[in-house]
């Protein structure tokens, strides 16, 4: 910045380039750091690392130079829009931005320049936030856990290790706020999508109540399950990511009317008189990593120290219930939606793609009645146990992310997890970092909450980060 500025806060780049959002938005605030520099930080970093991890499928430098000049001035004559004012982000590419090419990694839409921003991107655009770019995806967010390489652009990188998975399908979203080369991320989550690049990449990732967030302008991938969600590198960034994107929104049928509260204020508050549940029998996860194991042990442990009662309990039904329910769901909503382009265009599309509608071809009417009745049973008996609680412990990913040369380790990481029951619930679900195994690979656990309690899923894993903070330990790109 320009004008009488305290010292910077940073000479490295580097530096920059891993502060958390919240941490950026308080030194911009103080006038100790230039949205500009930050911004350039940033690009220096796609520059530097992204021909690696490959979280970009576009980026957007001349109009985030020109916009991190428009917040710096903004600053200096005090018109501070909020926390999240100059600070850097990235979209899933299945977010329409405006001028600017939404393909969702699929030769269909290549040619596709939206005239309107999604109604998310609107808000943080309000809030002063600075777009990067469009992040990798899966093609149109869909898939079944294979990773086939045949669409336009290249699957993203884990910035942990070479060659490796990131979690899918807001692949770009873990890669970009893991490897720096972007603060914060919005993905989109249908029965992990957020959850599991946040729990492959080792950062926080939200999947918040169905309804809490508009999807007007997200391309759709399952009318009845998807929910956009934000990544970060801490509980408060993303925090601060649902207070500015959460509310009701008429362009959105499924968006609900329910208050936004401060998700903020709370997050220090500890857990004194808290009960949260942990799962540890999930019927069906035997071959869960043991480091992964040790991780949901050690979130217990710091949850008791911070206060909280531990109980231990039960899901109403495995996982693999779930898993059916949103297979069923999920692939007959996604046939109606790209059907016309699958009779018309297969031969274009990439064989996820293609595999996950055909999936819904082999429906009949009478199974997707079935799974609807099916996901109200399992939401009902979920919301029960839920509503015994403050929150609940149970693991995300049962694995670390495995090398992209495994292909079934690949599809295991996805299909071993339980991320698809609050998906079916519509519970908010909150994945973070429990550590890493014996090959540096981050490990995970999940934090659920009650319907629209948002800000109680934060605080618990707030206790738990401010006990560890493994963030402090970055992957070596």
């Amino acid at each position: 910045m320009t004008g009488s500025l305290a010292p910077p806060v940073a000479d490295a780049e580097d530096e920059l380039i891993h502060l958390s959002a919240a941490e950026a938005g308080r030194l911009m605030l103080a006038r100790r750091l230039s949205p500009v520099e930050l911004v350039k930080a940033h690009l220096a970093r796609i520059e530097s690392v992204d021909d690696k991890i490959k979280s970009y499928l576009l980026v957007t430098a001349e109009a985030a130079l020109k916009k991190a000049g428009i917040a710096e001035a903004e600053i200096m004559r005090g018109a501070w829009r909020g926390p999240l004012h100059g600070v850097p982000y990235g979209v899933k590419d299945n977010y329409f931005t405006r001028g600017v090419r939404t393909c969702a990694n699929s030769r269909l839409l290549l040619d596709h320049v939206p005239d309107v921003d999604a109604r998310a991107v609107q808000k943080l655009d309000a809030e002063g936030a600075i777009l990067l770019g469009k992040l990798n995806t899966w093609e149109f967010g869909t898939g079944r856990g294979a990773v086939r390489h045949d669409t336009p652009f290249p699957h993203a990188r884990n910035p942990w290790k070479d060659d490796h998975f990131t979690g899918g399908s807001s692949t770009g979203a873990g890669a970009a706020v893991a490897g720096g080369t972007a603060m914060l991320a919005l993905g989109s989550d249908t029965g992990g999508s957020v959850r599991m690049p946040a729990a492959g990449c080792g950062v926080v990732g939200l999947k918040p109540t169905f309804g809490r967030i508009s999807r007007a302008g997200i391309l759709p991938n399952c009318y009845s399950l998807d929910v956009p969600g934000p990544l970060g590198r801490t509980v408060e960034d993303c925090a601060l990511a649902l207070q500015a994107i959460a509310g009701h929104d008429p362009a959105d049928p499924g968006a609900s009317h329910e208050p936004v509260p401060d998700f903020v204020r709370g997050l220090e508050g500890g857990l004194r008189g808290l009960t949260i549940g942990i799962v540890r029998d999930l019927g069906e996860a035997r071959d869960m990593d043991a480091a992964v194991v040790a991780g949901i042990e050690d979130v217990a442990l710091a949850l008791r120290e911070a206060g909280a009662r531990i109980v231990e309990v039960t899901l109403p039904a495995p996982p693999s219930a779930y898993r059916q329910v949103t297979a069923l769901v999920s692939g007959t909503e996604r046939l109606s939606i790209h059907e016309k382009d699958f009779l018309e265009r297969a031969g274009e599309m990439g064989l996820e793609l293609r595999d996950s509608l055909m999936a819904g071809f082999c429906a009949r009417a009478v199974d997707y009645v079935a799974a609807l009745r099916r996901k109200r049973e399992l939401t009902a008996s979920m919301d029960a146990l839920v509503n015994s609680l403050d929150g609940l412990l149970l693991p995300c990913a049962f694995h670390a992310a495995p090398p992209f040369s495994r292909p079934d380790l690949v599809q295991a990481f996805m299909t071993d997890s339980a991320t698809t029951a609050f998906s079916v619930t519509g519970h908010p679900a909150l994945s973070l970092c429990t550590g890493f195994d014996q090959d540096g690979m981050p490990t995970s656990a999940q934090i659920v909450g009650r319907y629209f309690e948002e800000a109680a899923v934060f605080r618990i894993a707030r206790a738990y980060e401010r006990a560890r903070d493994w963030r402090r330990r970055r992957p070596p790109i």
